[in-house]
């Protein structure tokens, strides 16, 4: 079963937990990093620490979520070896792991329904990387952590 680190901010706090409880419903072994309040915090951390997972091969993928989702994207995206991107309609989370082989997708809670999150959460868990030319691309992406 796949492993998924899990993190959010004060503004994400509310889609996580639901988003973690689909997840252990379906039987998947989730690492939440939390935050685990409403009280203000920072993203960094919780985009930084999912990507470590992730990297490390603790976890197989990550989840992010902030307000916008794009500060705790930045964050994981800052972790060596972490590919994440926002998944903002359902083409692009299929599009960000078949051509990028992205491991951690990113979610902005005040712009995205719950339900569109998880319906996004499993197009980019059953989607495999194409590879071929897309590895080429990737490869060069890895070449820029150097």
């Amino acid at each position: 079963m796949l492993r998924i680190a899990i993190g959010s901010d004060h503004g994400g706090v509310d889609q996580k937990d639901e988003v973690v409880k689909y997840l252990e419903s379906k039987g998947f072994e989730v690492k939440d990093v939390g935050t685990n309040s409403h009280e203000s915090c920072h993203y960094p951390l919780y985009g930084a620490e999912v990507g470590r997972l992730v990297a490390s091969k603790k976890c197989d993928f990550g989840i992010v979520i902030c307000t916008s989702g794009e500060g705790i994207a930045i964050a994981a995206n800052k972790i060596k070896g972490v590919r994440c991107g926002i998944a903002y309609n359902d083409d692009v989370a299929r599009l960000m792991r078949q051509h990028n082989d992205a491991n951690v997708i990113a979610f902005g809670a005040k712009f995205m329904e719950t339900q569109d999150v998880i319906r996004r959460i499993n197009i980019f868990l059953n989607t495999e990387f194409e590879g071929g030319r897309h590895q080429t691309r990737v490869d060069m992406i890895k070449d820029l952590e150097k």
